[in-house]
């Protein structure tokens, strides 16, 4: 499992191991990483014209020894130090015995125009808020350069505890981080300046419960549920799906789909779309009465087209199972209803949803995704899913928030959501924790998107369609 630790461990963790090995030690230790990382892009290292971007911070020294690494190789290194009074002294004496020089922020341009790799070493995980003027300048110059970019630990600007960006910041093609990622390397929208990311380990003792869970295919695959030899669909766990109107029968008919594909033994439809969906899935339990009289369910999915049905969403939030909350229920599910249930609920809100939920607007929401997820769990006393580029799962009493990126921008579809919710409730049927159910679905959902695109567009019914060859490419 990736996890990502707040700078406050991290720091802790750094003073702990520093107090324990020779002054410097640690600081060469992410230098050798770091070098060898920019080795590996350059791929040819001789010849190579390299700029350092070199703030006053621990992130400053670990690009000018990384430098001098790279001098030492046969590359042209050039250090643009923003603030000369306070660089590193170690670090800028072992640049110039190396061979490499520095210069001033006002002559960088032809440097950055000329460079075949700028190295990020202008802010630390400490930062808050945006770049400064000067920093933004070549930030900005490095980005419109045919350079590769790689940040330091982390890019500079963004913030390392939140995924939140201020202001201006750095766009890395590669970040070289060290000891454990920070939730910013994982989390929107800094996720999106960090380009890939390579994690150096240099020792770091940390704890064992992280901020931030990122799932593996291991991991997934150690949770999906499967039959054992007495098993029946009834053992394997029934899901209730309520869902769709006469507006939108497509919805149920979706959500079923996902369903159907999640691990529980059977899935039974209550809504006005049976017809829709008996004709799509012939094997789908059909009741014609509301949820509380629809039999026998170990999780109810409620809301994916429902439209302003409160009646079957309080009849389902009554039921002492598992319930997941989707699209219109969010809006009909009454908030201390939910915080009074027993039993556990999941809620999977889109940013908009969410932002309606907190009453705040969708860029409050899009802009600190992490604090929302985390505010709306407690809020709700539930587990809260919140759709997105990276989807994020927070459970009601604090503990690691999940993180996945499996998704693809083509999953930005009609339906896409309903197919989700139908998968997540599976699961919960089958055994899952609510935290489990929404975080492996969520990463099933992502991997299925993917294999219905395979670049290019893909519907809804074909990312349902895709989860399996999703399960069996986890479990494989």
């Amino acid at each position: 499992m990736r996890t990502a630790y707040s700078v406050e461990t991290v720091r802790a963790a750094e003073r702990e191991l520093m107090a324990r090995l020779p002054e410097g030690a640690l600081m060469q230790r992410a230098a050798a990483g770091l070098a060898a990382a920019c080795a590996d892009l350059l791929g040819r290292v001789y010849g190579s014209r390299v700029v350092l971007l070199v703030g006053s911070g621990d992130n400053g020294g670990d690009a000018l020894y990384a430098g001098a690494r790279l001098a030492r190789r046969g590359a042209g290194v050039t250090a643009v130090l923003l603030t000369p009074e306070r660089t590193h002294p170690g670090g800028r004496a072992a640049l110039l015995r190396a061979g490499g020089t520095t210069a001033a922020p006002d002559t960088a341009e032809p440097l950055l125009r000329r460079a075949d790799l700028v190295v990020d070493g202008i802010v630390g995980i400490g930062g808050k808020g945006g770049l400064r003027p000067d920093a933004a300048r070549l930030a900005e110059l490095a980005d419109a350069s045919r350079a590769a970019v790689v940040a330091v630990d982390l890019p500079s600007g963004v913030e390392a505890d939140t995924g939140e960006v201020l202001g201006d910041a750095v766009r890395a093609d590669l970040t070289v981080t060290f000891g454990t990622h920070k939730p910013g390397l994982l989390v929107d929208p800094a996720r999106g300046y960090a380009g890939s990311v390579h994690l150096v380990d240099i020792g770091l003792d940390l704890p064992d419960q992280a901020d931030l869970e990122a799932l593996q295919h291991a991991d997934v695959a150690a949770r999906l549920p499967r039959p054992g030899a007495a098993s029946d669909k009834y053992r394997r766990g029934v899901v209730g799906i309520a869902a769709g109107s006469a507006r939108y029968p497509g919805a149920a008919v979706l959500a079923v789909s996902g369903a159907l594909r999640g691990g529980a033994g059977a899935v039974r439809y209550v809504g006005p779309a049976a017809d829709a969906v008996i004709a799509r899935f012939p094997e789908t339990l059909v009741s014609g009465e509301g949820p509380a009289k629809a039999g026998r369910v170990q999780a109810w999915v409620v809301g994916p087209g429902i439209g302003d049905d409160a009646t079957s969403v309080a009849e389902v939030l009554a039921a002492d199972v598992p319930v997941l909350v989707d699209a219109d229920a969010l809006r009909l599910a009454d908030r201390e209803t939910v915080r009074a249930r027993s039993a556990p609920t999941l809620l999977t809100p889109h940013a908009g949803e969410a932002a309606a939920l907190l009453g705040v607007a969708r860029e409050a929401v899009e802009e600190a995704r992490l604090a929302s997820v985390r505010e709306l769990a407690g809020l709700y006393g539930a587990t809260v899913l919140l759709k997105g580029a990276t989807t994020l799962v927070a459970g009601p009493v604090g503990g690691p928030v999940r993180v996945n990126a499996t998704g693809t921008a083509w999953l930005a579809t009609a339906g896409s959501g309903d197919v989700l919710s139908g998968l997540a409730g599976s699961l919960l049927a089958s055994g899952l924790s609510a935290l489990d159910a929404g975080s492996v679905a969520a990463y099933l959902h992502g991997l299925a998107g993917r294999f219905a695109a395979d670049g290019a567009p893909a519907g809804a019914h074909d990312v349902a369609a895709a989860v399996p060859e999703a399960w069996r490419d986890v479990t494989d």
